[in-house]
């Protein structure tokens, strides 16, 4: 009888960090690959986005392509993708239409990401810590669909599955958090410096609940404490 009230434990733990209410000062580590690990973000309903901004801050000393932030819908696995490729590149998936900007390689210092779209003009920005990059023109006249599913960790060949071991992210990854709009580059600045409490309004990641899967180890960063 030992061992089964052991894994009643065990389990009685994961369902309690799962039904978490946010991710407030905690990092996400993902510390090998895998096709089994990852973390599910319940955001917030939206209708159909023409515009958004995801920022994230994440480190990763891994040499080959993996992403960073996955959102799919039926039909459309790269509906909204954040891809870091080999060469430093950092791909913006959606749907079909890639746009890639040259960057700084991903290294073991936590970095400061965010992409930004809005549909009107097709304008497409990236930032890292807080300087933004050459600006680009894709998905003009388009949306971003929504009742969809978001992931870290993995990338989705379908809704919430589909994961390959070999695009899986290694590394830690916290501060997650996106917005139905463009913010203004002073926001993205303030946000950049970290230890800034208003999340997105769509997924915020103080309060967005969560459910971890696999090896996955959620701990408290630390970053903000006085």
């Amino acid at each position: 009888m030992k061992p089964f009230v052991t894994i009643v434990l065990v389990l009685c733990i994961y369902v309690s960090e799962s039904d978490s209410a946010g991710l407030m000062q905690k990092s996400v580590i993902f510390p090998t690959k895998t096709a089994t690990s990852f973390v599910k973000l319940n955001a917030a309903g939206f209708s159909d986005l023409t515009a958004f901004t995801v920022c994230l801050r994440a480190a990763s000393e891994e040499n080959r392509n993996y992403t960073l932030f996955s959102y799919a819908v039926t039909g459309s696995n790269n509906e909204l993708l954040i891809w870091q490729k080999t060469n430093a590149q950092l791909d913006l998936y959606l749907g079909s239409v890639i746009t890639g900007f040259s960057l700084p390689k991903m290294d073991a210092w936590l970095r400061h990401i965010c992409v930004s779209w809005e549909s009107q003009n097709g304008e497409i920005t990236a930032w890292v810590n807080g300087r933004r990059s050459l600006r680009k023109i894709g998905g003009l006249g388009g949306v971003v669909k929504n009742s969809g599913q978001f992931f870290h960790g993995q990338e989705q060949d379908s809704v919430g599955g589909g994961f390959d071991i070999k695009q899986s992210f290694v590394g830690e990854i916290t501060d997650v958090n996106m917005w139905d709009r463009v913010l203004k580059p002073n926001e993205i600045e303030l946000i950049s410096q970290g230890c800034y409490s208003d999340g997105g309004n769509i997924i915020d990641w103080g309060s967005t609940t969560f459910a971890p899967g696999g090896n996955v180890i959620i701990k408290h960063n630390n970053d903000c404490t006085l």
